[in-house]
């Protein structure tokens, strides 16, 4: 049995009974425990409901009954992503015997439609970081090679799809969360339109910023799921009404007489030359299949990472301070009881890239700073936002690496915070604006790491950007994941 298939692909044999969904579950969790241990995606296996599950999915499609669109399909969950009855840690010592009482959205709309839920993954704490080196757990490694980090903070999320642990996954995004992984481990990430994906059950990091997004093998995998967890949601207020939007349909109907802009300032200065090199053939392809690109400017693009992680930390340290160790945390020893010193006592449980978010989004709210920093920082966003209408006035796409280098070591950059914030440049503009952008797997550099390219489009246009990436996809030949 094949477990590298898309989940398309195991939608269709599933509904024809050509495959066993049992069997195909079984199989996977038998590779969960095999290789898992190398790459450490998943924090969680729910085993035995996977496959009691499965099982009932066997049956009501023998029977006729009728089954979900998914039929059985295997995914994993971003550990941020509730899920009623299984741990939902943050990848966080916080949270690490939290259990969920309730489904996120986008589970309950997955389930609905006979997914299975195989369990959670590993993630940097509270989404806090760009390696997935930052978890209480451990970090994630990359499948492609098990020395180079895979990518985060959704590192769980794209490797396990990566390394064939499930068919699809759920990540979330507030500054490339989703995108970062799925270009270091060769996989198709979306980070959607702010207000398409409901953000119910989402635990909270920067909510003006983040969103769910799915995480495949394929362009096509993207669309169906975007189909199933998409739209307005009473529980979120965030969403908005887009009307039914089949993703699906149309999927290859190319970039024929499309313009696409090359972003100038994301392929300059410190993007490594085989990333340079990647972009420049991903840019030919397109052209030869018949879309005209040309060169954009976006000159507030320079301050993107400035102007994100002082908003997003700040956002962050107020979402944080609700972790008091009171509701819900883990137990330790206090002599006596003083309300300061035991907050105080338990928040230095929180992981050090999580510590520092908080103090210095406390420290850009605080008086004679407020207007300083965060102010400025929303009127960047404000620059960005207008730059980027400018541009979809004249294109159609915009085109750019997703990450500026290439996939590096497990722990080469994890001291120099300043380093890891750069690797954001080209993926927080999409979240600043709210835009959508997806990273598309296209090349493998000299030394066998993935290189993935990153297509953008205006405010609710994911059919029209699914179709683009959908089109890059089919040009690129990739080899198998030997791990």
């Amino acid at each position: 049995m094949n477990l590298g298939i898309s989940a398309t692909e195991f939608v269709s044999q599933a509904k024809e009974g050509a495959l066993s969904v049992e069997e195909f579950v079984a199989k996977t969790l038998d590779r969960i425990k095999k290789i898992d241990e190398k790459i450490h995606a998943f924090i969680t296996v729910d085993s035995q409901n996977a496959l009691d599950k499965a099982k009932a999915i066997d049956k009501k499609i023998k029977s006729k009954e009728k089954t979900g669109i998914c039929f059985g399909m295997p995914i994993s969950l971003k550990d941020n992503i509730c899920t009623a009855g299984l741990k939902t840690t943050c990848a966080s010592k916080m949270l690490e015997n939290f259990v969920a009482p309730y489904d996120a959205t986008v589970t309950s709309r997955l389930k609905s439609e006979d997914a299975i839920i195989l369990g959670k993954v590993n993630l940097d704490e509270f989404a806090m970081g760009s390696t997935t080196e930052f978890s209480y757990f451990g970090p994630t490694k990359n499948p492609w090679n098990p020395e180079y980090v895979p990518g985060g903070s959704s590192g769980g999320s794209g490797a396990s799809v990566a390394a064939l642990e499930c068919l699809a996954s759920l990540g979330s995004d507030t500054g490339g969360s989703v995108r970062s992984p799925a270009s270091f481990c060769s996989v198709v990430g979306l980070k959607p339109t702010y207000g398409l994906i409901s953000r119910y059950g989402l635990v909270s990091y920067a909510n003006s910023i983040e969103q769910i997004g799915p995480v495949a093998k394929t362009v096509e995998d993207v669309a169906f799921l975007l189909n199933i967890i998409s739209g307005h949601d009473v529980h979120d207020n965030t969403t908005v009404n887009h009307g039914h939007v089949d993703y699906v349909k149309d999927i290859k109907a190319g970039v024929s007489g499309k313009k696409i802009g090359i972003i100038s300032q994301m392929i300059g200065d410190g993007i490594d030359k085989e990333v340079a090199s990647a972009t420049t053939s991903a840019i030919s392809k397109l052209q030869d299949l018949g879309a005209e690109c040309i060169p954009v400017s976006l000159d507030a693009v320079n301050h993107s990472v400035a102007a994100y992680y002082t908003i997003a930390s700040a956002e962050a340290s107020s979402n944080l301070s609700r972790y008091d160790n009171l509701r819900y945390g883990f137990d330790f020893s206090t002599e006596g009881y003083e309300f300061k010193a035991f907050i105080s006592k338990a928040r230095s449980n929180f992981g050090p890239e999580v510590t520092r978010r908080m103090l210095l989004g406390a420290f850009v709210l605080s008086a004679g700073y407020y207007g300083k920093y965060y102010l400025k920082a929303q009127k960047v966003r404000t620059m960005i936002k207008a730059q980027l209408d400018e541009a979809f006035k004249k294109v159609d796409y915009l085109i750019s690496p997703t990450m500026p280098i290439l996939p590096f070591k497990v722990g080469e950059k994890i001291d120099d915070p300043l380093k890891l914030y750069l690797t954001d440049i080209n993926t927080v503009t999409a979240n600043l604006s709210g835009i959508p952008a997806i990273s598309v797997p296209f090349s493998m550099s000299s030394s066998g790491l993935p290189i993935g390219i990153q297509l953008f489009a205006n405010s609710f246009q994911e059919k029209e950007l699914l179709q683009a990436a959908h089109a890059l996809q089919e040009t690129s030949k990739l080899p198998e994941m030997s791990l």
